[in-house]
């Protein structure tokens, strides 16, 4: 019976029938939606390098990982179209016991084969095979570490890539061959998440919201913000997370108003607040949630107005926030609750005044911009999936949300203590500044940004991050006596184990 059992469950597995697994079959239509937007050619995904020193830590190219779900360092995919027909081939390093005891063990080429359906190939073949088939293809398509836009033979800003370095050599061998990127038609794919990528996000997510409520109570005035940083990345390992989906932010007084602040080396003041901008990456996919909290545990009036102004922008546009929305009008109903704010706050003349200024103030080009754009300066939100800046159907939809979409509604305000220095002298600007003068120094160094993550299903819009965000509900929390670290969440973990480990 228990062997029966057994194999049960390891079909199950194989069959990717489990909670939160993405199935084999899945991969595989994904790499038959990419082929089907191609011409005959050959298509090449690149994964990322093993890094340089063996002891640092590896993390897998998301278009890759996306295709094929390998995790391995090293590894690419090569299918060949031809007539309509596709065959793919995936590549990987095989097992080799003495490189194993360094960087741990290979899936190999069998594993390879049977985890992902293709043919297997060592690593090694892969140069020999490109090249091959730039002798008889006419076209090669690129799936790589550039941009949608990038030339796959161009270098960009960071210099050349693993992938344009080889595709480069390849093309400089073969005269009549056409390179084409690839990149924006995987990017397109991504953009709509299937449920079990739902499913992944949701427990990302989840894993977050434990990391802040852990957060709101350990805080004390001061603590520094490493202390609870360290907590935060704590709480997301301990549960199963792969790592923070990005650098942790934990920005107090001064700091709040650095919109990628992430020293975290600051001691926590009484009477300050402090932007938590957080996210765990789970089996790969990304979450992305902020709360801002005072330090002392209750709100000033000045901090609670910045903070209810900031909630209310992202009320409304939540609001706006139904399938088939547009994220402009999401954006423009967050901005025009701001704008009306900060005119009764005093921050601004009035709704409809501008400053001359431009990026360095304002965050966008131009001779001059609207006054609200000097205390934020940043987009409502973006996708989230395999990055914690994710491709989402709003940016191919005519900027519309559809079941499928995973994104964030983030807006914030940041008044910042050197805001009157930065602003460029003109006779309007003085007028400004002597006007505005008055409540800048009164709300200097707070920033405030609420950030929530939001699925989309067939039942409508979902808020996934339901850590507390209205004023009273933070407060009560962390009015509550911190316990300490909670004990192991026995089910969490199990889980992770259920959905496989590569």
């Amino acid at each position: 019976m228990r062997i029966l059992k057994l194999v049960a469950t390891l079909a199950l597995v194989l069959q990717g029938s489990l909670e939160g697994q993405i199935s084999r079959q899945e991969y595989a239509a994904r790499r038959d939606s990419l082929i089907a937007n191609v011409q005959d050619g050959a298509v090449v995904v690149f994964g990322a390098r093993e890094p340089q020193k063996d002891y640092l830590s590896f993390f897998q190219e998301s278009n890759f990982l996306y295709l094929t779900g390998v995790r391995e360092p090293n590894a690419a995919l090569v299918i060949v179209k031809r007539g309509g027909r596709a065959t793919g081939t995936i590549f990987v390093q095989p097992n080799d016991p003495a490189a194993e005891v360094w960087t741990g063990a290979r899936m190999g080429l069998d594993t390879a084969r049977s985890r992902t359906g293709l043919t297997s190939r060592p690593a090694e073949d892969l140069m020999p095979v490109i090249d091959s088939l730039a002798g008889v293809m006419r076209t090669i398509y690129v799936v790589g570490e550039f941009s949608e836009d990038e030339d796959p033979l161009e270098p960009s800003e960071q210099g050349m890539s693993f992938d344009q370095e080889v595709m480069r050599a390849i093309a400089g061998r073969h005269d009549s061959l056409a390179l084409s990127n690839a990149t924006p038609i995987v990017q397109r794919l991504r953009a709509k998440k299937s449920p079990a990528e739902l499913e992944l996000i949701r427990t990302a997510v989840n894993i977050t919201v434990d990391a802040h409520r852990q957060a709101f109570q350990a805080m004390e005035p001061d603590m520094n913000e490493f202390e609870i940083q360290s907590l935060i990345e704590y709480t997301f390992r301990r549960n199963g997370a792969d790592r923070p989906s990005f650098a942790t932010i934990v920005g107090s007084g001064p700091n709040s108003t650095t919109l990628h602040y992430n020293a975290d080396d600051r001691f926590m003041r009484a009477g300050e607040v402090v932007v938590m901008d957080i996210g765990a990456s789970y089996r790969g996919y990304a979450a992305d949630v902020t709360r801002t909290v005072p330090v002392s545990g209750t709100f000033t009036a000045d901090q609670r107005a910045i903070y209810q102004l900031v909630r209310d922008a992202q009320a409304a546009a939540e609001k706006a926030a139904t399938p088939g929305a547009t994220f402009g009008a999401m954006s423009r109903a967050a901005a025009e609750t701001i704008e009306r704010g900060l005119a009764r706050l005093g921050l601004i003349e009035a709704v409809g005044a501008t400053v001359e200024g431009g990026e360095a103030l304002c965050g966008q080009a131009g001779a001059s911009c609207p006054q609200w754009r000097m205390y934020y300066m940043h987009g409502l939100g973006h996708g989230i999936g395999l990055d914690v800046h994710d491709p989402e159907q709003a940016y191919y939809n005519e900027g519309k949300i559809g079941v499928g979409s995973a994104f964030t509604i983030e807006p914030g305000v940041y008044v910042r203590s050197k805001l009157l220095s930065i602003i460029p002298d003109t006779p309007k600007n003085r007028a400004l500044i002597a006007k505005i003068r008055p409540a800048v120094e009164r709300y200097a160094n707070v920033g405030v940004r609420i950030e929530d993550d939001y699925i989309i299903t067939a039942n409508g819009v979902e808020w996934i991050s339901r850590a507390p965000r209205e004023i009273s509900e933070i407060e009560g929390m962390m009015a509550q006596k911190w316990a300490g670290v909670p004990a192991r969440n026995r089910e969490l973990v199990n889980r992770y184990e259920k959905t496989g480990s590569d």
